[in-house]
C-alpha cells in the first residue's frame, strides 16, 4: 500500500478532532465555498475572516454580486489585494446569471469555465459543495504530498501538479470527498508548515511519511527559486484643500487597475507643473514600502496644502466620509493612510 493509500482514514479522523471553525465551513454552499476560496488565494485565513463576513452580509448570493456596482465591489475588497480576483468573481457571477439561469453549475467543466476559476478552485467547489471526488491541489497540498511520498519533483512545474492531482483522485474517499479536501488544506496550513519545521508529532501521517521517517522534511518540497523582485522608488503627493484630499484613478489595465490612489510619480520627483497644483505649503511626510509579487515599491510621501480647486481629468476631491467609505484605495498606500486620516479629521473638525 502506498503512502497516499494509507492517508484517508487517519487524516479524516484527525480532521474531525482538529478542524478549525471557519464561517465558510458552517454552511458550505457553492457560493460560500467559491467566495472563500477566491478570497483565500495568496491570503492568510486570519486576514480573510472579517472580509468574508462583511462581504456575505452585503452580497449574500450570486444575483447580488452580479448586480453590485464595481466601485462598491472594490471598496468591499479594499485591503485584500490582487483586485482582479474581485473583478473575475463578479464576471463569473454575471456568467452564472446569463448562462445558468442564476443557479451555480454543479459539473466540474462548467465550474472550471467560470471566469477566474482554475483547477484548484473548481476542485474545491466540486468536492466541498457538491460531494464529488475532485482534488483541489494548491501549494499546501503539494507540500503535504511531496513530504508524505518523498516526491522530489519541482512543485512549481505543471507536470508535478498534474501527477499529484491524479494520484489524489485515486484515493479520495467517495463517502467524504469534501472533508478529505478540507483536511488536506488544514494539514498543510496548521501542521505540515511552509516556513519552519513541520509539526510532525501532531501529524496523522507521521508513521508512514517518507520525509519524516528519512529526516528530510527540510529538503521537501523542491521548489524552483523565485525571480528577484525589481525595486521602484516613487514620490507620493498627499494634496489637501480644506477638508479634502486629492485622489486619482489608475488606468483600467495593469497593476491595481481602476483603483484610486494618491497622485505619485516614479523616482524622486518634484510636484509636476502639468498637474496645475499651486502649493501654499509643502512638507515631507515620511516613507513607506509595499511588496507585490514581482515589484517592490519604496514610497516617499510629501504633504501639500493648496487652494487649487479644478483638478486634472480623472481626479477627485474626497472628504473624510468618501475617503473611508466610497473610494477603494489599495493597501500599497496604507503607509500613508494615517497622515491622510489625521489631516482630514483635522479639517473636518475645523469645518464643524
Amino acid at each position: 500500500m502506498t503512502e497516499l493509500e494509507q492517508l484517508p482514514i487517519p487524516l479524516l479522523e484527525w480532521y474531525r478532532d482538529n478542524a478549525r471553525t471557519l464561517p465558510w465551513r458552517e454552511d458550505p454552499t457553492p457560493y460560500h465555498v467559491w467566495v472563500s476560496e477566491i478570497m483565500l488565494q495568496q491570503t492568510r485565513v486570519a486576514a480573510v475572516l472579517g472580509y468574508y463576513r462583511r462581504f456575505l452580509a452585503e452580497v449574500p448570493d450570486v444575483a447580488a454580486l452580479a448586480a453590485l456596482s464595481e466601485e462598491r465591489l472594490m471598496k468591499l475588497w479594499q485591503g485584500l489585494g490582487y483586485y482582479n480576483r474581485a473583478r473575475n468573481l463578479q464576471g463569473a457571477a454575471r456568467q452564472i446569471m446569463e448562462e445558468h439561469g442564476g443557479v451555480f453549475p454543479s459539473d466540474y467543466d462548467s465550474v472550471r469555465a467560470l471566469k477566474g476559476v482554475g483547477d484548484y478552485t473548481a476542485g474545491a467547489i466540486c468536492s466541498i459543495a457538491f460531494g464529488q471526488p475532485r482534488a483541489a491541489v494548491d501549494g499546501n497540498v503539494l507540500r503535504v504530498v511531496a513530504r508524505l511520498t518523498g516526491d522530489t519533483g519541482d512543485i512549481t512545474a505543471p507536470a508535478t501538479k498534474r501527477r499529484v492531482t491524479q494520484a489524489l483522485e485515486r484515493v479520495i474517499p467517495l463517502q467524504a470527498p469534501g472533508s478529505f479536501t478540507q483536511a488536506m488544506m488544514e494539514l498543510g496550513a496548521t501542521v505540515c508548515l511552509p516556513n519552519g519545521a513541520p509539526l510532525c508529532e501532531k501529524c496523522p501521517a507521521r508513521d508512514f511519511c517518507v520525509a519524516h521517517l528519512e529526516g528530510c522534511t527540510a529538503e521537501l518540497p523542491v521548489k524552483a527559486p523565485k525571480k528577484e523582485r525589481r525595486v521602484e522608488a516613487r514620490t507620493v503627493w498627499l494634496i489637501f484643500r480644506e477638508n479634502l484630499v486629492a485622489l486619482r484613478r489608475r488606468p483600467e489595465k495593469g497593476l491595481l487597475a481602476g483603483l484610486w490612489e494618491y497622485p505619485n510619480e516614479l523616482g524622486d520627483s518634484s510636484l509636476p507643473p502639468a498637474w496645475g497644483i499651486e502649493p501654499l505649503s509643502m512638507e515631507y511626510g515620511g516613507q513607506g514600502k509595499h511588496i507585490f509579487t514581482h515589484v517592490e515599491w519604496r514610497l516617499a510621501y510629501h504633504k501639500v496644502e493648496t487652494k487649487t480647486q479644478p483638478l486634472p481629468q480623472g481626479w477627485v476631491w474626497a472628504d473624510l466620509e468618501d475617503w473611508q467609505g466610497r473610494y477603494a484605495i489599495p493597501n500599497a498606500f496604507q503607509s500613508g493612510a494615517a497622515l491622510v486620516e489625521e489631516r482630514l479629521k483635522m479639517g473636518h473638525r475645523g469645518r464643524a
